[in-house]
């Protein structure tokens, strides 16, 4: 080793030092986080987040900022679509909604791969990040789609693959909108219920209906490929 590669070796070593600590550093505060989500879980109501939000200007942006931390701590994105249904309306909160929950998996899987950066060996999830990866954005859908599947836990473990971002952002959004759809209409159902609108019942069908063909799409997935 020359005297010149001793030299760069000594300055990467606090580098490494310091990049490691940055990880280690950002990991504690998500999990500090979503323990702290779980202990005052009880006041995760949406109309009081939604009248949160609405004091701001710029309501949009602050439903995006709270969907993306949502989406970080362990928050079901659900939630956050009702919450878009009560604030935006079935449109738009469709709209806002989809694009926050396409936000928050990109935040959640970004992380997830800047943690763990240099793990190679993925010991038993291993087989299923290589057929994820065979997938592509198909396969993205279809992890998306399944009910009990928790958002955050599949951003972070889907960002352990070596999936294209891009490709991993696109599967993500057409797997989330069936669910994104139901429950904003639901939520727009509701927020017309609670002001005497009379017409509820619209969005509560489309809602009914988009959660019906949340859960058919993989039953039908299932049985093709069996």
């Amino acid at each position: 080793m020359t005297a010149r590669d001793r030299q760069a070796a000594a300055v990467d070593l606090p580098m490494v030092g310091l990049r490691r600590a940055a990880r280690l550093a950002l990991l504690a505060f998500l999990v500090a986080g979503a323990v702290a989500v779980w202990r005052w879980r009880a006041v995760l109501d949406p109309t009081t987040i939604g009248a949160a939000i609405a004091r701001y200007p710029a309501a949009p942006l602050g439903f995006l900022a709270a969907h993306i931390a949502a989406s970080l701590l362990f928050v079901p994105r659900t939630l956050l679509a009702i919450v878009a249904g009560l604030l935006f309306g079935a449109g738009w909160g469709i709209v806002w909604a989809a694009s926050g929950s396409v936000a928050g998996a990109v935040a959640g899987f970004l992380v997830s791969r800047y943690v763990s950066s240099g793990v190679s060996d993925l010991g038993r999830f291993e087989p299923v990040a290589a057929r994820v990866e065979r997938g592509g954005w198909r396969a993205v859908a279809m992890l998306r789609l399944i009910p009990v599947m928790p958002h955050s836990a599949a951003n972070y473990g889907l960002g352990l693959t070596k999936l294209p971002l891009g490709t991993y952002a696109f599967g993500s959004l057409l797997g989330q909108l069936p669910l994104t759809i139901a429950y904003v209409d639901l939520g727009a159902a509701g927020e017309r219920l609670m002001f005497g609108g009379s017409s509820w019942i619209e969005p509560t069908l489309i809602g009914l209906a988009a959660l019906s063909l949340s859960l058919v799409i993989p039953a039908i997935a299932r049985r093709r490929a069996g």
